[in-house]
C-alpha cells in the first residue's frame, strides 16, 4: 500500500456554510428552492424522494446554494440511538430531477464543499460514513435539553484524517459507488413495482374498473354483488403485547422482536431486538399494522416473530394477503385516519374489526391475487437483493476506508455516476470560505 497522509478535517474543505430554513410561502425578496432536512438524507440521490419547498432570501441564495459534489452535514437532530453527524453527498441526478430551483441545506445542517483537485467528495463522503458508524460521531453529540446538536467547531479542530493520494481515493470510492447505484437502481424498481400494485388495486376496487365491469350490473354505483362488511369478518387479528424489556437482547436469543414503526423498512422489519421468552406472535407473511401512531402503517412479517403493543398482525381468513395488504394500504393511506375521517393516536381490535369495507367477490380477488402476487415476488427478491449489496458494502466499506484492502494495483472503472461527477466538479471554480 502506497503512503497515506494525515489530512486536518478543515484542510479538505474551501468552504462551508450553514443552511436555512426560510418561509412557507412566497415574499418578496425571496426565491423558492428545494430544502435538505436531516431526515431526508437516506433518500436524497432517490427519484422518488419528496423534498421541501421554501422561500429564501435572494441573497442568501446565491451564498448557499448547493451543486454537485457538496456534502450536507448534520449538525443538529439526532436520537437516543443515533448521534448527530450524519452526512448525504449530493449527485448530479439531485440537481437534475431539481431544476430549474436551487437547493440548500436546511438550517439544522450545513454544506462542506470540497477541494476537488486534492479530494474526491465520494471518498470524503463514504470516510464520514465510516466515521459515524464507528461511533466517532458520538463524541461531538451533546444533548442538554430539547435538540441534541453536533459540535462542528471542536470536530473540526480536533479531527484528522488519513487520506490517500486522489487516484486511490477515486478507486476506493468507485467500488462503494457501484454498490450503491444498484441499491439505488433496486429501490427505484421497487419503488416502481409497489406503484403498479397499488394503482392495479385502485383500478379494479375503488375506480370500479376490474375485468369484465363493462358487463357488469350496478346498483347505486356499485357492482352488484359487492356488498359493505367488516374487516374483522374477513381477517384475523393479534394483537401485540410487550414483555418485559429485560427479555430483550441484541444478541439473537429468542425470536426477533418488534414494537412498532421504528424498525419498519421497505416492506419487511429491519430485526435489532430479540425476546428471549414468549409472547404475542407474528407469523411469516403475516401483515404488521401499527395501531399507535402513525395508526395504519404497514410491513410485512419476514418471519416468525414477537410483536410488541404498538403492532398488531393482521391475515386473511381465506390466506389471500396480498390483497389484504393491498386493501390495508390504500384505506389507510391517510395515516391516523380510521373510520369515519376520526383521527386516532392508537387504535384497538374493536376499532379494527368495525372497519367498513367491501366484501369483494372471491373470483376478483383471486385474479388480483394471481397478478399482484408476480409484482411483489419481483418486489421481494429486489429487497432481498438490496439487503445483500447493502450489507457487502458496510463489511467493505471500514476496510477500504482504512486501506487495509489495497486498490492501488486495480484496473477500476467508474461508475457512470462518479463520472458524470467527476466532470462536473473538475470545471466548477473554487470557493474560498472554509
Amino acid at each position: 500500500m502506497k503512503e497515506w497522509n494525515e489530512v486536518p478535517f478543515a484542510g479538505l474543505l474551501v468552504e462551508s456554510r450553514d443552511g436555512e430554513w426560510g418561509k412557507g410561502k412566497p415574499e418578496v425578496g425571496h426565491s423558492e428552492a428545494v430544502v435538505i432536512r436531516g431526515t431526508d438524507f437516506s433518500g436524497v440521490n432517490n427519484p422518488s424522494q419528496n423534498l421541501p419547498h421554501r422561500w429564501i432570501k435572494n441573497h442568501l441564495i446565491e451564498r448557499k446554494k448547493l451543486r454537485p459534489g457538496d456534502i450536507v452535514f448534520e449538525i443538529a437532530g439526532g436520537t437516543s440511538t443515533q448521534s448527530t453527524g450524519r452526512s448525504a453527498l449530493l449527485r448530479p441526478g439531485f440537481f437534475d430531477r431539481n431544476a430549474p430551483l436551487p437547493a440548500i441545506c436546511a438550517s439544522f445542517s450545513r454544506h462542506l464543499r470540497l477541494d476537488t483537485s486534492r479530494f474526491s467528495p465520494e471518498f470524503v463522503y463514504y470516510l464520514l460514513q465510516s466515521l459515524h458508524r464507528s461511533g466517532y460521531m458520538g463524541v461531538f453529540h451533546i444533548q442538554h435539553t430539547g435538540v441534541a446538536r453536533f459540535q462542528y467547531s471542536s470536530f473540526k479542530k480536533h479531527t484528522v484524517l488519513n487520506i490517500p493520494e486522489l487516484p486511490a481515493q477515486r478507486k476506493i470510492a468507485a467500488i462503494l459507488t457501484a454498490y450503491d447505484d444498484l441499491i439505488e437502481v433496486n429501490k427505484c424498481r421497487i419503488a416502481l413495482l409497489e406503484k403498479m400494485a397499488e394503482e392495479l388495486y385502485r383500478e379494479w376496487f375503488v375506480r370500479m374498473r376490474f375485468p369484465g365491469h363493462q358487463n357488469t350490473r350496478f346498483v347505486k354505483g356499485v357492482p352488484k354483488g359487492w356488498v359493505e362488511t367488516q374487516l374483522g369478518k374477513i381477517a384475523k387479528f393479534t394483537m401485540g403485547q410487550s414483555p418485559k424489556s429485560e427479555f430483550y437482547n441484541e444478541s439473537g436469543d429468542g425470536l426477533p422482536f418488534h414494537q412498532g414503526v421504528g424498525t419498519y423498512g421497505e416492506r419487511f422489519p429491519n430485526t435489532v431486538t430479540y425476546c428471549s421468552v414468549d409472547g404475542r406472535r407474528a407469523s411469516k407473511g403475516d401483515i404488521l399494522f401499527s395501531v399507535r401512531a402513525p395508526v395504519g402503517r404497514l410491513n410485512i412479517a419476514d418471519r416468525e416473530m414477537i410483536i410488541g403493543r404498538g403492532l398488531a398482525a393482521i391475515r386473511h381468513n381465506e390466506g389471500k394477503n396480498v390483497y389484504l395488504y393491498y386493501l390495508l394500504k390504500t384505506v389507510f393511506s391517510q395515516e391516523d385516519i380510521i373510520g369515519n375521517g376520526a383521527i386516532f393516536n392508537s387504535v384497538g381490535k374493536d376499532e379494527l374489526s368495525r372497519f367498513a369495507v367491501y366484501g369483494h367477490p372471491e373470483v376478483l380477488i383471486d385474479q388480483f391475487e394471481e397478478v399482484a402476487g408476480h409484482i411483489d415476488n419481483q418486489i421481494d427478491c429486489l429487497i432481498r437483493s438490496t439487503r445483500f449489496l447493502t450489507k457487502t458494502r458496510d463489511l467493505l466499506l471500514p476496510r477500504l476506508i482504512s486501506g487495509k484492502l489495497s486498490v492501488e494495483d486495480l484496473d477500476i472503472q467508474f461508475p457512470p455516476s462518479m463520472q458524470k461527477g467527476m466532470l462536473e466538479t473538475e470545471t466548477q471554480p473554487e470557493s474560498s470560505h472554509a
